[in-house]
């Protein structure tokens, strides 16, 4: 019996003004727009594929993958629709939609996709009064670049209409291939659901030893862990790798049911979010201890009686410990890389190991040409993001693994691994004050005035005396990036005061935001003496940190006595 095809309509529709993407060509918005405001989502989705080359987009294969937020499934449902309608060959969907976005990443280099969409707002809150979030990944499995996301932009202010297959239905929870033959389309349009995990983990097995890390869960010197997904994507990931692959007992793994809402806090793995974890690790119980955010590209590191190790430090160290893992003594280390906001104690390492250390804006985009390049093999951010050339996005669970790695070669624990680190290199003292949902004009101004201010040849040289603290300024700017590879230049990515001690403040307005606007404080301080090791970061940066407040009089501003989030 013949199928009937199904039709392909187009429906006219008005732009939208606001769908301007952020970094990597996502939109991140809340959630009751995209279920209020009419096409708002089928906008959007039009114009990001209408980004594509016709000739490109036709008959390609695209990934698709969710967080499993709270609208994932209806969002998934109308991406599958419109992808048909615009020509679009094949999908390749996680089952039941999760797929995390390292996961997308691979999958899209892995069978040479066009690109993917994910379905994320990243660690944002889920759930009907959360966030939503639809970012678009190009053919070398890395965020959208800059020109690309202005594409989509220039698109969706002059969209009319929008393509698409309403009476499409795809089963997420069936493995395998589904065809769909169109209205006045010559092949039948597929869909593959694929296990979440499996792709993603076989990439995993060529990078790391297994069993080394196996013996280090299973063996006689064991070690407990303590990892939390947060409710978000990498439960199912957890639950396989750490458990079933490297033999973790399952009660290692806590929050891996992926939930709409998170369990009704933000998927955010900090200090102030992950708590659950913060209170197992405090009790000494576990060895080691980690979490992912929502969508599975950011981490945390916990050592036992719950020692945190901050993201830069992270970086650093994973830096330094490279010979640990198969991959980079296979392939080598060509550079590093990591985003202006982020301390510079990868510097330290970047200059033992004489490779080079490439400074970026903030967000992943920008690592991925210097990896395709081949110039740069680690890269990572203060935003707890970490990751290699073996992708082009930042993965959390590599981060975990890496560390892991760590632990099993060198037979120490977490927090002695972080301190001989120091005593090598130096401990730099590093804090990040958020000041959130500010009024967007009032950011603007401070930003704008500061800028003034500190550009100033009078600020040049300028003397700051706090209590016993006397900060030289050195050098100021407004940080300005020019891409090695293709020359691109990137203005106004954030304000730098470099101290003659080498001390730094930043200040940056951050692009992930929506309606209201996100202003951050970056305090940064290097300390050689190990004896000087065992302070409290706010206790070591507060003189900076009032220098800051006093320049940019962000409380008298905004009517804030302090920031919204301290990492």
């Amino acid at each position: 019996m013949e199928r009937t095809p199904i039709p392909v309509l187009t429906v006219q529709t008005a732009p939208y003004e606001d769908q301007r993407p952020t970094g990597g060509g996502g939109l991140r918005r809340p959630t009751a727009l995209f279920e209020s405001q009419r096409n708002y989502l089928p906008n959007f989705v039009q114009s990001l594929l209408s980004s594509v080359d016709l000739r490109d987009r036709q008959g390609c294969t695209m990934v698709v993958g969710s967080d499993g937020r709270y609208f994932s499934k209806t969002a998934i449902e109308i991406v599958v629709q419109m992808a048909a309608a615009n020509g679009i060959g094949r999908l390749v969907i996680g089952q039941n939609g999760i797929l995390s976005t390292p996961a997308v990443s691979c999958i899209i280099r892995k069978i040479k996709a066009a690109g993917g969409i994910i379905l994320t707002a990243s660690h944002s809150p889920g759930g009907p009064g959360g966030e939503f979030g639809v970012k678009f990944e190009v053919a070398n499995g890395g965020p959208a670049p800059d020109m690309v996301a202005e594409k989509i932009y220039q698109i969706s202010k002059t969209l009319e209409e929008y393509a698409i297959c309403p009476d499409l239905r795809v089963d997420l929870s069936r493995l395998g291939r589904q065809e769909f033959d169109l209205e006045n389309k010559f092949k039948p349009f597929r869909v593959e659901i694929v296990d979440s995990v499996e792709i993603y983990l076989n990439l995993l097995r060529t990078i790391f030893d297994f069993n080394a890390i196996r013996n280090l869960l299973t063996g006689p010197n064991q070690i407990k862990i303590r990892i939390d997904a947060m409710n978000g994507v990498m439960g199912p990931y957890v639950r396989r790798i750490l458990c079933d692959e490297l033999g973790a007992p399952a009660n290692s793994a806590i929050n891996c049911i992926p939930l709409e809402d998170f369990g009704g806090q933000p998927p955010d793995p900090n200090l102030t979010y992950a708590t659950a974890l913060l209170e197992a690790m405090k009790g000494g119980e576990y060895g080691f201890g980690a979490a992912f955010d929502a969508d599975g590209d950011r981490y945390m590191i916990l050592g036992q009686n719950g020692f945190f190790v901050n993201a830069s430090d992270s970086l650093a160290i994973i830096a330094a410990n490279l010979s640990c893992i198969p991959y980079f003594c296979q392939m080598g280390v060509r550079g590093f890389g990591r985003s202006m906001p982020t301390s510079t104690a990868l510097d330290k390492v970047a200059k033992v190991m004489k490779v080079p250390v490439y400074e970026t804006p903030a967000g992943w985009r920008y690592f991925s040409n210097l990896m395709d390049s081949g110039r740069c093999s680690l890269c990572g951010e203060e935003s707890f993001g970490t990751g290699s050339d073996h992708l082009r996005e930042k993965d959390g669970l590599w981060a975990v693994l890496v560390w892991l790695s760590i632990l099993a070669a060198r037979k120490q624990s977490v927090e002695e691994i972080v301190r001989d680190h120091w005593a090598k290199f130096g401990r730099h003292y590093y804090c990040r004050f958020d000041y959130e949902a500010l009024e967007p004009r009032t950011a603007y101004f401070i930003m704008r005035d500061l800028e003034a201010l500190i550009t100033d040849k009078s600020f040049s040289h300028q003397q700051f005396a706090v209590g016993n603290n006397i900060y030289s300024v050195e050098r100021t700017d407004s940080f300005e990036y020019v891409d090695p590879v293709d020359g691109t230049v990137t203005k106004r990515q954030g304000l730098r005061i470099i101290f003659s001690d080498a001390s730094r403040l930043i200040f940056r307005m951050s692009a992930s935001s929506h309606v209201r606007a996100t202003l951050r404080i970056y305090a940064e301080s290097y300390e050689k003496d190990p004896s000087q090791h065992n302070k409290e970061p706010q206790a070591v940066l507060s003189p900076l940190i009032a220098i800051a407040l006093k320049i940019s009089q962000i409380h008298e501003r905004t009517g804030r006595k302090g920031p919204t989030v301290i990492t």
